[in-house]
């Protein structure tokens, strides 16, 4: 009896081990993906424009969304392959490192010097990058209103990450004056 709750409290502790490195190790390739990805812009596009600002978050699309969007129904109605669910997109990069769609991708063509290949992913209907919404500290809305890029860093799988939100200069939002 005594040896059975030993071996429980252990395989606990082992779970609660295994646990604990797991998510350690998520946090840190999540540090690593912020600290070495590529730096590239994506133009945003209203959700909804009578209430872009809903309470402490900011609903997000961006117009390459759209454009990918587009080219997927462009797809289907030509009566090509079935569309996945997940897929990529060649952008190309301008000085400023914003983003401007190119074309569908199945990340088997060669990308010029100034051309990226993003990974996007299709839930319920819509295009997404990593994340629909941007939250912030209560009472900061209006600080986010004049939002009209998102900064993402971009792994070498092409995965984005975003990372804030950028005025029409490319000017950082939220940050506070000390």
């Amino acid at each position: 009896m005594i040896s059975s709750i030993k071996a429980r409290r252990g395989l606990v502790v082992v779970a609660t081990l295994v646990v604990l490195v797991l998510v350690n190790w998520a946090i840190w390739a999540k540090e690593r993906h912020l600290a070495d990805g590529e730096v590239v812009y994506l133009e945003l596009a209203p959700v909804d424009p009578r209430s872009l600002m809903q309470g402490d978050y900011m609903a997000l699309n961006f117009e390459l969304a759209n454009r990918i969007s587009e080219a997927r129904g462009a797809q289907r109605s030509a009566g090509g392959e079935p569309l996945a669910a997940a897929g990529h997109v060649v952008v190309q990069l301008d000085a400023q490192r914003v983003a401007d769609f190119q074309r569908l991708d199945a990340g088997e063509q060669a990308l010029d010097d100034d051309e990226m290949r993003l990974r996007y992913r299709v839930r319920n209907g819509r295009v997404r990058f990593t994340t629909d919404a941007f939250f912030f500290q209560e009472g900061h809305a209006e600080r986010f209103e004049p939002a009209r890029y998102g900064q993402f860093r971009v792994n070498q799988r092409g995965e984005p990450l975003l990372v804030s939100l950028h005025d029409a200069e490319l000017e950082r939002l939220g940050e506070m004056a000390r």
